[in-house]
């Protein structure tokens, strides 16, 4: 006998007005990612500037609507000025946080032409390592600035008349995580973020700034480190960083796709810290959070390229199973439901490094399992977050308790009439019947039921067979009197969609 679920779904339960760069994502200057990723000037498919249309295309239609760049660890040791002005003048530099080399091809302007090309903005992160305020207003100075200043005029000789006008910026990196250049303790860092915030804004007073929160939930600082940065900074910033990646090293898959409940954890904790650092200052401000750097990860911990020194060797190039889909989705739907204060995220990372998209030097490009969900989320998943009344059978894994079967979450564009609803059947070997109320809209209509299902937990999608998992539009749903009658697949990804009359 099937699991039997259901969602009350009323569309005047609003929960949060959807932020688009809910749907981000990120490219560090690490293994393939900029270079025989986005940037490959001898590629059959490369365009006048180098860049590889395939990937392009693949990235437009992801609809990414920001990419934080160009770090990551990267960034702590990164003189943005070495890769702007003349290629031919640029250095080939030792990049200590890879131990690569780093050839400069493509920096800030390039960068901000290619996001162009794939319509994203860029969030770009500055030095706070190695560098800090005097490197930050100058940056800034160089991409926001429109002229009659020795950083614009710069930014004006090398072929850029409009600034760039990058909105939102990172102030450094994971600053508590000893693995950086330039590793700093909370009171550091937070005096730090606060003074380059402050004359980043006097540059540019229309800018949106991001600290560095914890680099894990699992730092022995965390909590503490959020605190006192905010205690420091919280006049100054808009934004707290989250990062958080999760795997299945241990082989345990009910365990793994529970692990978006660590996640929700993750963010009520980190939220409700901004909210008593808000109450201790009376301040009227409420600070919001992106998560800059999420994912499924599981080479996390490896050591970097085994030779040191090479140019863009391929480092984390994880290859993704149908269970990583899966666990994508539920990280996708914990978003959706923070979505009162997650108002960015970034999928970290968008091309061959821990990426949905893998692409051969010099050959093809394929698409991995985690890709689908991605992209159904950033295409549908705009609009409004509803309250839903859900009921699901549950189970208990090695580390969580009470985890629900079913999860789920609504999704309302009023202004195109569209409702849609992502659910994840969690259980392994049963289908899930699940009863869908959508009474509180009038009339509707059933668009379609999208699937992504697998007989094989740990199917991949290769070079060779790179459409081995993909979704189709045969899911089974049936709609009557306001109740959708759907069947959720055992480990499947579902996405259903409704119009209503008035739309």
């Amino acid at each position: 006998m099937s699991l039997r679920s259901q969602m009350l779904i009323d569309k005047s339960f609003v929960k949060a007005q959807i932020d688009p760069r809910l749907y981000g994502s990120f490219i560090e200057h690490l293994g393939r990612a900029v270079y025989g990723g986005i940037y490959e000037p001898d590629h059959p498919t490369a365009d006048a500037n180098g860049f590889r249309q395939d990937a392009i295309e693949a990235i437009r239609a992801l609809q990414v609507p920001i990419i934080r760049y160009p770090g990551g660890n990267f960034v702590s040791g990164y003189n943005w000025e070495d890769g702007v002005g003349p290629k031919k003048d640029r250095k080939r530099l030792l990049e200590l946080a890879w131990w690569t080399t780093e050839t400069n091809e493509v920096g800030t302007n390039e960068f901000a032409d290619w996001a162009k090309l794939v319509g994203s903005e860029v969030m770009m992160a500055v030095n706070l390592g190695t560098r800090g305020i005097d490197d930050a207003r100058n940056l800034i100075e160089y991409c926001n600035h429109p002229s009659g200043s020795y950083y614009s005029d710069l930014r004006i000789s090398h072929g850029y008349k409009e600034p760039h006008r990058f909105k939102t910026w990172c102030l450094g990196n994971e600053m508590d995580g000893p693995w950086q250049i330039g590793t700093k303790t909370a009171v550091e860092y937070g005096r730090l973020a606060n003074e380059t915030a402050k004359v980043m804004r006097w540059v540019d007073p229309t800018i949106e700034l991001v600290a560095c929160g914890s680099s894990s939930s699992g730092m022995s600082t965390f909590a503490d480190w959020e605190a006192t940065v905010l205690d420091l900074s919280y006049d100054n910033v808009d934004y707290l960083s989250l990062h958080a990646y999760y795997n299945n090293n241990n082989n345990d898959t009910s365990n793994f796709l529970a692990t978006s409940l660590n996640l929700d954890q993750f963010i009520s904790s980190v939220a409700a810290i901004c909210d008593y650092v808000k109450a201790k200052k009376r301040s009227k401000k409420k600070l919001m959070l992106s998560l800059d750097e999420w994912n499924v990860w599981h080479t996390v911990g490896t050591s970097r390229a085994e030779e040191r020194w090479q140019i863009a060797p391929p480092e984390f190039e994880d290859v993704y199973t149908h269970e990583d889909a899966l666990a994508v989705g539920c990280f996708l739907i914990t978003l959706l439901k923070h979505a009162d204060r997650v108002k960015m995220a970034c999928m970290a990372q968008l091309i061959n490094v821990i990426a949905p998209i893998t692409t051969e030097t010099g050959g093809p490009l394929w698409l991995q399992t985690t890709y689908y969900p991605f992209l159904h989320a950033s295409i549908y998943g705009r609009g409004t977050v509803l309250h839903t009344v859900n009921s699901s059978p549950k189970y208990d894994s090695k580390d969580y308790t009470d985890v629900p079967y079913l999860e789920s979450i609504c999704v309302y564009d009023e202004e195109q009439g569209h409702i849609t609803v992502f659910a994840v059947n969690r259980h392994l070997s049963e289908a899930m019947e699940l009863d869908l109320d959508f009474r509180s809209f009038g009339e509707v209509s059933l668009i379609e039921h999208i699937v992504l299902e697998h007989e094989d937990l740990k199917a991949v999608n290769t070079k060779a067979n790179p459409q081995h998992v993909r979704p189709h539009h045969g899911g089974l749903s049936v709609l009557d009197n306001g109740h959708v009658k759907s069947s959720l697949t055992k480990a499947s990804w579902n996405v259903i969609r409704l119009q209503t009359k008035q739309g």
